[in-house]
């Protein structure tokens, strides 16, 4: 039996396009994927960024909530850099209460990674070649590094944090939000404090990440499924499930680990349709690894007039080559790879085209061709 097929949803911004048509066609595509059969429709949070719409997931999430019946719906990742667990566990519990038991929290660190940008400048790690694992492009690793520890991600770190504060490690700001979800937190004094909503919310957690690092590890020693990134980072895609798996430990929420994998597909009648509609991707990441944030997404046409250099194909070569694009089978067996390879429970597509009717059709085929 298929592993479940779930959607990732950045509300992208096309050339031309405005933030609410964005909005207006994620609340589209997410009725549309509950059709289709998806088993979860979530979405991302991006700041600063022109092309993309979805910063405010919870708020995002309750539109969708509200037009969708049964899909479970979540964020792919709260950026638990800039909130305190309480104002998200709020957010999150008043979902719940709304629309219990479809609603799941998937939380990403942002703001931390700030503080390991110069230690990584300062000592990069070794090169690493490209290869092939069980039929999986592993491409040569790109470093965030430089974006992280520019002046303008520090000027992004400052409007998103209140004056003086810092951002928690990952552990700690689980540790706060388990405790509220479980119960009151007590001070010295005996004075309680409660999340009214969010106490007893019934919140599915999950921890994403990008790399072997402190996400993996503290979702597998905690016992949440986790979610890797083969879309974001394909390079680190198996030593991110290794980590987490060789970090697991057993609790009241899972007895065995769970792995979510990430990645960029595009699905049209043929493979030439498909390349065709998938052309504007390369520009696109362009546009985000050179620190800008993504660009509105350009149309094929716009994308073909670009000039490219030869440092503007290897600052975007992994990416591009491990892109899913083609007929639906040819898709499919790309994702089948990608699931024995990384041993992922559950897949989690993400489509962008310039043209919504394309988006929502490459859903539709991969849709039927997956439950064939």
């Amino acid at each position: 039996m298929a592993v479940p097929l779930s959607v990732l949803d950045l509300a992208p911004i096309v050339a031309g396009g405005t933030a609410g048509d964005a909005l207006r066609r994620t609340i589209d595509l997410a009725r549309h994927a509950e059709q289709f059969g998806y088993h979860r429709y979530w979405v991302a949070e991006h700041h600063f960024t022109p092309g993309v719409a979805s910063s405010q997931p919870a708020l995002l999430l309750g539109q969708i909530a509200a037009v969708t019946h049964r899909i479970r719906l979540g964020s792919g990742a709260v950026q638990t850099g800039h909130q305190t667990p309480l104002s998200v566990l709020e957010q999150f519990g008043l979902l719940d209460a709304l629309y219990p038991g479809r609603v799941d929290l998937g939380l990403g660190r942002s703001g931390q990674r700030r503080r390991e940008a110069a230690a990584e400048l300062a000592r990069p790690p070794a090169p690493a070649p490209e290869r092939v694992v069980d039929g999986l492009l592993i491409p040569k690793p790109f470093s965030f590094a430089p974006i992280h520890a520019s002046a303008r991600a520090a000027l992004f770190g400052r409007l998103l944090q209140q004056p003086g504060a810092e951002s928690p490690d990952l552990a700690g700001w689980l540790d706060e939000l388990e405790a509220l979800l479980a119960g009151a937190i007590t001070d010295e004094h005996g004075n309680e404090a409660r999340a009214v909503p969010g106490e007893g919310a019934d919140l599915q957690l999950w921890v994403l990440g990008s790399s072997g690092g402190e996400s993996a590890r503290v979702a597998g020693e905690r016992g949440l499924p986790f979610a890797a990134n083969y879309h974001v980072a394909p390079a680190k895609v198996l030593e991110a499930v290794a980590a987490y798996r060789a970090a697991f430990r057993p609790s009241a929420v899972l007895a065995a680990p769970k792995v979510m994998v990430s990645a960029d597909v595009v699905v049209a009648a043929d493979d030439a349709t498909a390349r065709d509609l998938a052309s504007p991707y390369g520009l696109w990441v362009r546009s985000v690894r050179t620190g800008a944030g993504a660009m509105p997404y350009p149309s094929p046409r716009q994308a073909a007039a670009h000039e490219w250099t030869d440092a503007d194909r290897d600052l975007v070569a992994d990416r591009v080559a491990t892109q899913f694009a083609g007929s639906p089978r040819t898709v499919a067996e790309g994702l089948r790879t990608l699931q024995r390879a990384t041993g992922a429970d559950e897949l989690l597509v993400t489509t962008v085209t310039y043209d919504h009717a394309d988006r929502v059709r490459s859903y539709e085929l991969l849709a039927e061709q997956w439950r064939g």
